[in-house]
C-alpha cells in the first residue's frame, strides 16, 4: 500500500509522513521543491508537484493506493479549487481512500473563509464516491510556537481566546488519526472531532506562561477586535489572512469552540489513548525555548 501525502512538507504533514512510516506504510511526499537535507525520512518517496498545476498532481497520485489531503494555510484563497482538483485526480485514478483534514466545527462558523472551503470540500468527498475519512482537528497547540517574542519579550498573551475555553489539539494526535485511518479498517465514512480534554482560556493560558516561563504574563483580553486584526497586519500577515482570523477568534468568543467530553473519548478511542494537552506542550515549548 502505497499513501500519496499532500502539504507533507507542513508542520502536519511531516508528522504524518513519520506516523505513517512507523506503521509500515510505503510513503510518497509531495513536495514543490527537491528534497532538503532531514525534511523527511529517506523511507519516504518524494514527488515534485503543486497544487496549482494539475499535471504534476497527477503524475504524483500515479501508482498510489491512498491519498492525505492538507491545503495549508497560506492557500487559503485557492484552497477549494486545489482541494477538489486533488481529489478530482485521485478519483480518476481510482485511488482507494482519501483522508482529508478540515477543521472542528466547519459547519457552524462559514463566515470564516478558511471553514467555508472546508466544509465545501468535506460536501464533495462525501458525496464524491470514494472511500473517505474526515479529520476535524480543533485549534493547534503548536500554533504557540511563534508566541515566543511576546511571551517571553514583552510578557503578553496575544491570542484572543475568550474565558468559555477553546478546543485544541496536538498536531502529532493528528498525524496519528491520519495514519491510523489510512491503515486500518473501519474508518470508512467517518468524521472525527480531534480535540484534547483540556481547553484554551486566555486567563488560563497567561497563568500557564507565567508559571513556566517565571515570569508575569497578562493576556492582552478579546475586547477589540479591530486592533487584532490590525496588529496582524503590522506583523505581516497578508491582509486576507488577518481578516480571516479576526473572524474567527471573533466567532468563537462570541458563539464558542468548545468540546465535550464525548468528543474526547472519541478521540481517545481512536488514538488509543488519552490526547496530548495544552498544558504539556507549553511545558515541552518552554523547556526548548529555555535550552535554545
Amino acid at each position: 500500500m502505497k499513501v500519496l501525502v499532500i502539504g507533507a512538507t507542513g508542520r502536519v504533514g511531516t508528522e504524518v509522513v513519520k506516523a505513517l512510516l512507523q506503521r509500515g506504510a510505503d510513503v510518497r511526499a509531495m513536495t514543490r521543491k527537491q528534497r532538503n537535507p532531514g525534511a523527511f525520512p529517506d523511507a519516504a518517496e518524494i514527488a515534485l508537484g503543486d497544487l496549482s498545476d494539475p499535471v504534476s498532481v497527477a503524475e504524483a497520485i500515479k501508482g498510489t493506493d491512498k491519498l492525505f489531503l492538507l491545503i495549508g494555510r497560506e492557500n487559503v484563497t485557492v484552497e477549494l479549487t486545489q482541494a477538489l482538483t486533488a481529489y478530482g485526480l485521485a478519483k480518476k485514478a481510482g485511488v482507494k481512500q482519501v483522508t482529508y483534514v478540515s477543521v472542528f466545527k466547519a459547519d457552524q462558523f462559514l463566515e470564516v473563509p478558511h471553514f467555508a472551503n472546508k466544509y465545501a470540500v468535506e460536501e464533495a468527498i462525501r458525496v464524491g464516491g470514494v472511500p473517505y475519512t474526515i479529520l476535524r482537528p480543533a485549534y493547534f497547540t503548536q500554533n504557540e510556537r511563534v508566541l515566543r517574542p511576546e511571551l517571553t519579550g514583552l510578557g503578553v498573551y496575544p491570542i484572543p481566546a475568550g474565558n468559555q475555553g477553546l478546543a485544541v489539539v496536538d498536531v502529532r494526535d493528528l498525524a496519528e488519526a491520519a495514519a491510523i485511518s489510512l491503515t486500518e479498517e473501519g474508518h470508512n465514512g467517518k468524521t472525527y472531532d480531534l480535540v484534547s480534554s483540556e481547553m484554551l482560556r486566555g486567563p488560563d493560558a497567561a497563568a500557564t506562561w507565567s508559571k513556566l516561563l517565571r515570569k508575569e504574563i497578562s493576556y492582552a483580553g478579546h475586547a477589540d477586535f479591530d486592533r487584532f486584526e490590525a496588529q496582524l497586519r503590522e506583523k505581516g500577515s497578508p491582509s486576507w489572512l488577518a481578516y480571516d482570523l479576526r473572524v474567527m477568534f471573533q466567532g468563537f468568543v462570541e458563539r464558542g469552540f468548545s468540546n465535550t467530553e464525548d468528543q474526547t473519548a472519541r478521540f481517545a478511542a481512536l488514538l488509543g489513548c488519552r490526547p496530548r494537552t495544552y498544558s504539556s506542550f507549553a511545558e515541552e515549548l518552554a523547556r526548548e525555548w529555555a535550552a535554545a
